[in-house]
């Protein structure tokens, strides 16, 4: 029997998966931030904790494996490689590859190897990989290096249309009234000194009043929820004709809370758009399978085996990592 290892390290939680050559789990783990860029060694122990623990629950040992695959946040350009390639060598398994973050979500969503990936949560990224293996990240980086959103800025995007409507450079808007009461402030005057004076951040869960009263036919809302799609959209553009993929049929997958979750789309139409516009063939998906799985099949994939349709039916299931064992234990009764 062979066995593939899977591993999502992303900012604040890593994710460990093992199954075998069949699709079925055998083993998981989870632990803190995988991102070297946050602190290496933080980085180094906690990857390290999720594979002991998939290991352990397995009852493998590294030799075991036939390939592991790590999928890193942080893994953008060839300085990080030169950190993160010694730091995975140090793990000990004999066959090993990794890529960036992005590629494990992509292949997640998708029955091929190559397409393209959107990704908005908390903060925004994108990326691509063509037939012929070529790759390009588009942002990822911070609104100073040419981004524009995810959750992060969009809360802040709406508190500051609350400021700007209060002091008369922007409309009326929904927003105000949502705002003043998910912070529990009296007045825009009271929350405008509060976060002043004690130096607060806007929190992040701002960000879902955007769609509260976008669904309410807000034109502030609607506004800046539409500039988020259009810059995804320009992101998706670019990578697409970057590759020049424009002519070949291939999914764009939509990852990350902000495109999955219902409220997306009032920012879909406009990454549609976009896309369509450079490449008819493209089809825009909506990721429903942990990354962590894209992960395994990109293990198979790089040891030499194909991804059959009995591991693509039983890993697809897979949408929170929280109910892996849970979806395991059934499958075994």
């Amino acid at each position: 029997m062979k066995y593939y290892l899977g591993v999502d390290a992303g900012g604040s939680k890593t994710y460990a998966l093992i199954t075998d050559e069949h699709g079925c789990i055998r083993g998981k783990g989870q632990s803190g931030n995988g991102n070297h860029q946050l602190g290496l060694e933080q980085a180094r122990l906690n990857i390290t904790s999720s594979v002991e623990t998939a290991l352990q629950q397995a009852g493998l040992i590294r030799s075991d494996i036939e390939f592991a695959f790590f999928g890193l946040a942080g893994a953008d350009r060839p300085i990080d490689y030169s950190i993160l390639r010694p730091l995975v060598s140090g793990l000990g398994f004999s066959r090993h590859a990794i890529d960036c973050d992005t590629m494990i979500a992509m292949r997640a969503g998708t029955s091929q190897p190559f397409g393209v990936v959107l990704l908005c949560g908390s903060g925004t990224n994108s990326a691509g990989r063509n037939r012929q293996g070529e790759f390009f990240q588009c942002g990822g980086f911070n609104y100073q290096f040419g981004d524009f959103g995810g959750g992060g800025t969009l809360a802040v995007e709406a508190f500051r249309a609350v400021i700007r409507s209060w002091d008369g450079r922007e409309q009326q808007t929904i927003l105000t009234k949502l705002l003043l009461e998910f912070l529990g402030c009296n007045s825009v005057q009271d929350m405008f000194d509060d976060f002043l004076d004690n130096n607060k951040s806007v929190p992040l869960h701002t960000t879902k009043l955007l769609f509260q009263a976008a669904e309410q036919g807000d034109e502030v809302a609607c506004r800046i929820l539409s500039v988020q799609g259009e810059e995804l959209g320009k992101s998706a553009a670019a990578i697409i004709q970057r590759l020049n993929m424009q002519h070949e049929a291939f999914d764009v997958v939509l990852a990350g809370s902000v495109l999955t979750r219902g409220e997306g789309p009032f920012i879909y139409s406009y990454i549609a758009k976009a896309v369509s516009e450079v490449a008819s063939q493209a089809t825009l998906v909506k990721l429903k399978v942990e990354p962590a799985v894209g992960a395994v099949w990109m293990a198979m994939e790089a040891s030499g085996s194909s991804v059959s349709t009995e591991v693509y039916e039983k890993l697809r299931t897979v949408s929170d990592y929280q109910t892996i064992q849970q979806l395991d234990e059934t499958r075994r009764a």
